[in-house]
């Protein structure tokens, strides 16, 4: 059973390290760091992905900045109480980790697939240049009855298939992680820069239930 619900969440990522280890928690006597790569895009952008990853797959004392790093895990979700409200936190559960030397030419660097039930209605929209984009939120189960809420973006003809999807359908996606700026007001006179993460996805499946 439990391989069945990583089957359902898998990533796999390429990178560089850029930040130092920092602590985030401990459950039963294991401690959980957390340390963000880049990733690059085909253009000349690169997604800033945080990684939760257990001192027992490798030394948190030691600062990896600027080496290049594979890992194979789950996107996952938390939410964290601030401000008198949630928000959902999320990460890369790193579950397998390797140096390599260099990325092989042709290697995707960045793949993620879901398989998750919709657990609002998409919400669909057109930017000022007409592009189609819909929104989704996936719960994606995970052992002892928890749940990942992964946010999803769908653009062009995937965009106008998921808007037609309903709270409960069953949905497979496949895609990239991938992190966006945006600029959060918090009050009158005080704004803060955060970062968003997304799985921005190029396949998206709808599963029939029976």
């Amino acid at each position: 059973m439990t391989d069945k619900l990583f089957e359902n969440n898998q990533v796999s990522m390429t990178g560089e390290i850029v930040s130092e280890f920092s602590y985030s928690h401990e459950v039963f006597g294991e401690g959980f760091y957390m340390v963000e790569i880049a990733v690059n895009r085909l253009s000349d952008y690169a997604d800033y992905i945080p990684l939760m990853i257990s001192e027992r797959l490798i030394d948190t004392e030691q600062d990896y900045r600027g080496q290049l790093v594979h890992v194979t895990g789950q996107f996952r979700s938390y939410n964290r109480h601030e401000e008198r409200k949630n928000r959902l936190m999320l990460s890369v559960f790193v579950r397998e980790i390797d140096f390599p030397e260099e990325v092989e030419e042709g290697e995707k660097t960045n793949q993620i697939f879901l398989d998750g039930y919709l657990c609002k209605d998409p919400i669909y929209r057109k930017t000022p240049l007409g592009r189609e984009i819909a929104d989704v939120l996936l719960a994606v189960n995970r052992s002892y009855g928890k749940s990942d809420y992964i946010p999803c973006i769908c653009w062009g003809r995937n965009a106008r298939y998921a808007a037609g999807f309903e709270v409960g359908s069953h949905i497979r996606m496949y895609g990239r992680i991938q992190s966006r700026e945006y600029v959060k007001k918090l009050s009158e006179d005080e704004a803060e820069r955060r970062i968003a993460y997304e799985v921005s996805v190029n396949k998206v499946e709808l599963i029939p239930e029976g």
